[in-house]
């Protein structure tokens, strides 16, 4: 998924251009790059020298040959440079380092509340970072960015959450300075939802362009990806279905101050608390499954309700967003197919059928692996863009 900014032959350096047609990995010569770009192969050179200089790209095995020398190629070299993906949960810090085509080279994770606040989730952060740059044997001068994943509304322009209500103490945090100051380095910044759509995309549904995925777990949420791109909105909160009313309710408090919010009634802890009323041990969504894996008559209704719930939702979305995919991740995705099957059943029945003919419904392939997939995807976006390029090439020239 190519969530980068246009370039055209007026970029700053030029360089930036021809680095967008290597970066899929394609060995080409310098007589293609210069075909495809219409520049002559002495133009093609200096910008292939600027790029080499950067370590971003380099020749590989010679071409075939037809009888004469043969051509070199050049191509990305993919695991010069790294980039850091880190997924900051409700109750864990999962970090990812990985090369610029998307491959993980090595991650680790560590249990931690996001409740502790941000200087203290945020080390956590840096400190599995930076071991597993040393580990894999890179260098800060090999990290071109890092990508966050927080779960809550974040202002896209900054990169602060702002108003996130299971994470006190973070509401306009500086997140990326915080970050940027150990690793010197862009470090961009998105709630959870939006970089799990981005991962799941970038690992299942690469050429599906109109896509939702939906989180349901402590709370919930959706990524909308319309025409390739990620759809934040106006202030960064496109998507945030959790907090819709559903008809369902019975007056039950949400968070939020509102009534029969969606996440008020379907999340995972809404679904314990009506357990709890039934007499079920259960304080979490994980008492939740396994009441569900047990085959618990109660449970497996209550789990089917909450899709239902969630599906009254997305039948409105369905008609609105028109996705030719709906992925369902989170915990809750755990009860089996119960739950997706609530989903399944108000959508198809109340959505027009034209938006619904060609519509799935499936639960998330890349699972718990989404959120700093996508991080990581953040950030490959990022360093790979020709902004970034262009900032790179020109610093070097000021060296």
């Amino acid at each position: 998924m190519n969530d980068i900014s246009n370039f055209s032959g007026l970029s700053g350096s030029g360089a930036s251009e021809l680095f967008q047609i290597l970066r899929d990995g394609r060995p080409r010569t310098r007589t293609e790059l210069a075909d495809l770009m219409g520049l002559a192969r002495s133009t093609i050179t200096l910008r292939i020298e600027a790029l080499m200089d950067l370590g971003l790209v380099g020749y590989v095995d010679d071409a075939i040959s037809t009888g004469g020398r043969p051509s070199t190629r050049i191509a990305l070299k993919a695991g010069s440079k790294v980039v850091l993906g880190i997924d900051i949960g409700a109750s864990h810090v999962r970090v990812a380092l990985t090369d610029l085509l998307g491959h993980r080279l090595k991650e680790n994770s560590q249990s931690i509340e996001v409740s502790k606040g941000p200087d203290v989730v945020l080390e956590c952060a840096v400190n599995l970072g930076k071991e597993l740059l040393e580990s894999t044997n890179h260098s800060l001068s090999d990290l071109l960015s890092v990508g966050v994943g927080v779960p809550g509304p974040v202002e896209h322009r900054t990169g602060r959450p702002f108003n996130p209500p299971i994470m006190p103490g973070w509401n306009g945090f500086d997140v990326p300075g915080l970050l940027k100051d150990h690793f010197n380095v862009p470090v961009l910044v998105d709630n959870d939802v939006n970089i799990m759509a981005l991962g799941e995309r970038n690992a299942s549904w690469p050429d599906v362009d109109n896509m939702l995925f939906v989180k349901i777990a402590t709370g919930i949420g959706s990524g909308i990806i319309s025409n390739g791109r990620l759809q934040r909105g106006a202030d960064g909160v496109a998507g945030d279905i959790g907090h819709i009313r559903v008809h369902n309710g019975t007056g039950t408090p949400c968070h939020c101050g509102n009534l029969d919010c969606l996440e008020a009634v379907a999340s995972g802890p809404a679904v314990a608390k009506k357990l709890r009323a039934l007499g079920h041990e259960a304080n979490s969504s994980e008492d939740v499954i396994a009441l569900v894996s047990s085959g618990n008559a109660e449970a497996v209704h209550a789990v089917r309700q909450a899709g239902r719930d969630v599906g009254e939702v997305l039948s409105a979305c369905v008609s609105l967003i028109n996705p030719s995919v709906i992925v369902i991740g989170g915990s809750m995705t755990l009860t089996g197919e119960h739950f997706i099957a609530g989903i399944r059943e108000v959508v198809y029945s109340r959505a027009i059928p034209v938006a619904t003919q060609h519509l799935r419904i499936v639960q998330s392939g890349s699972g718990l692996d989404a959120g700093v997939l996508g991080a990581s995807m953040l950030a490959i976006h990022h360093a790979m863009s020709p902004k970034h390029i262009d900032a790179l090439v020109n610093g070097l020239k000021s060296d």
